[in-house]
């Protein structure tokens, strides 16, 4: 597994028990990484760690159950990872939350929620995370915001508005770490056929097959990404062939943002 693009290296994995960080543990053990998956879902978790292990059988996969929001549990989450696996190269922000309360309307609570969650909640595990990361001279940070950080829509003020302060935090992150040996990139995914859709589909009465005729308006190329689809970029950010690459929003959305 030393051979594989992430061979001897160890990553932390938020949001890793369904969607995109579920594709990208997979994708990050089939290069050789051992992976930390975090996720407020035990059962999500569990689902992905026997998945990831089904189908890499050599895989390193451990799971913490946990709210991103918790300062207390990211730094447990780290060093959970750094005593199981030996230490941390790798950190990939993905949990979130959504709202879908109109700007006129919205309460401070919900504010709040939103908050501690998408960036409370990314901020946690980057501080817990930044002194394992700089130890390992070459860490990677990797924090998936959303193509609609940087283009409109209504309806979904909240979640929009974190994600775009996602992209300005990253920015800094770049700035602060780049002395320590630390990159810090962001991406931007566009509709991503994740469980969560396909779940609020089901919940309507629709189908998988139904699901997947929609959303041809919101990319060039016409269709819902794949969780793989967002999780290769990932990985190609986390890994030492974007070692000069910090700082970046990378667009991975079918090309919405120019639409």
């Amino acid at each position: 597994m030393n051979q594989a693009r992430l061979g001897g290296k160890t990553a932390l994995i938020t949001g890793g028990g369904a969607g995109i960080g579920a594709a990208a543990a997979k994708c990050f053990a089939q290069e050789g990484a051992s992976v930390l998956l975090v996720d407020a879902n035990a059962q999500a978790l569990q689902r992905t760690c026997e998945a990831v292990c089904q189908a890499v059988p050599q895989a390193r996969v451990a799971c913490v159950t946990a709210d991103v929001s918790d300062t207390d549990a990211a730094l447990a989450a780290v060093q959970s990872a750094v005593a199981q696996f030996g230490g941390l190269d790798i950190l990939v922000n993905n949990a979130a939350m959504r709202n879908y309360s109109a700007a006129a309307t919205v309460t401070p609570a919900e504010w709040q929620a939103m908050v501690s969650v998408n960036l409370v909640g990314m901020s946690n595990y980057c501080q817990a995370a930044l002194p394992y990361l700089r130890a390992a001279k070459e860490g990677s940070i990797v924090n998936v915001s959303s193509c609609y950080a940087v283009t409109g829509r209504k309806g979904m003020a909240l979640y929009d508005a974190t994600k775009a302060a996602q992209l300005a935090y990253t920015r800094t992150l770049a700035f602060e770490e780049a002395a320590h040996g630390v990159r810090a990139n962001a991406v931007c995914p566009g509709s991503t056929l994740t469980d969560f859709h396909v779940g609020r589909a089901q919940q309507t009465g629709k189908s998988v097959d139904q699901l997947k005729t929609e959303r041809k308006d919101t990319s060039l190329i016409g269709r819902w990404a794949s969780p793989e689809e967002i999780a290769w970029p990932i990985l190609w950010l986390a890994s030492r062939e974007a070692s000069f690459i910090t700082g970046t929003t990378l667009m991975v959305d079918g090309g919405l943002h120019i639409m």
